[in-house]
């Protein structure tokens, strides 16, 4: 993306952040669940609306799309195929202007089965399949491509810069610390992020490399983090797959001590 194009979050609900891509011009907005804070936002930098990215189905994600295209009949809403308010379904492969510069579009299902990711040079945004430490749930998609999507963007460059939709990061990192108390990356992050949210500042975006690091769903071929799962499921050592699949359910049981 170009110098001139600025993101910024736009919070939304108890811990949704809108993305809003920009220059002083116009604007494209990624996953508006609420159109308040977006339309207060455009009025207040005098921008005209350029474009819409949803990224999958959830009401949080696409909740405002009436409201916007009220305001906006001519903006075109890019997203899956039989989404409420996709004028424009885009799927693999397809490209996509992010004001001036060309953005890929990925199907990344799992925690929905029809989910996507928008890939603009750097930035990528990637709904609720990535989080700062952690990954998505599953609802109507799986495990099996949840886990080869969370493959998929791992073996993206690592000064990749992910935008996910919440702000999840201190409870996935607590999460990463019950498995590896004694990780001085993981000590060390848990301070920084710490700091941020004391001073209501957000987390994201975060780089694939520090993931790579400290999220431990792209760390399931790790020894720690194999030798960790094992105290929840005993027999999922050594396979990747199943060290995945054990992490995912012992997370959605959690509770942080």
């Amino acid at each position: 993306m170009t110098d001139i194009v600025r993101i910024t979050p736009l919070k939304a609900f108890t811990d949704n952040y809108i993305w809003v891509l920009h220059d002083d011009r116009h604007a494209i907005v990624v996953d508006p669940g609420d159109a308040a804070p977006v339309a207060d936002f455009l009025a207040a930098q005098q921008l005209s609306l350029q474009a819409i990215w949803i990224t999958h189905h959830h009401h949080d994600h696409i909740g405002g799309l009436a409201t916007l295209a009220a305001g906006w009949p001519a903006c075109p809403v890019y997203g899956p195929a039989g989404v409420n308010g996709v004028t424009m379904p885009v799927m693999e492969g397809c490209t996509l202007d992010a004001l001036g510069t060309t953005c890929q579009v990925y199907e990344v299902p799992g925690h929905t089965a029809n989910h996507l990711a928008f890939h603009c040079g750097q930035h990528l945004f990637c709904g609720d399949t990535l989080f700062a430490a952690g990954c998505g749930r599953v609802f109507d998609g799986s495990l099996e491509t949840l886990y080869a999507s969370l493959q998929r963007l791992a073996a993206l460059a690592d000064d990749t810069l992910f935008y996910p939709a919440h702000e999840y990061t201190l409870s996935n990192l607590q999460f990463a610390l019950a498995l590896e108390p004694d990780n001085p990356l993981l000590q060390q992050r848990w301070q920084h992020e710490f700091h941020q949210r004391e001073q209501d500042l957000p987390t994201l975006p975060c780089s694939l490399w520090n993931e790579r690091q400290h999220n431990p769903f792209l760390r399931t071929a790790s020894t720690e983090i194999q030798h960790a799962a094992t105290r929840y499921a005993p027999d999922c050592a050594d396979d990747p797959f199943q060290v995945f699949v054990a992490l995912r359910e012992w997370k959605n049981n959690f509770r942080p001590t």
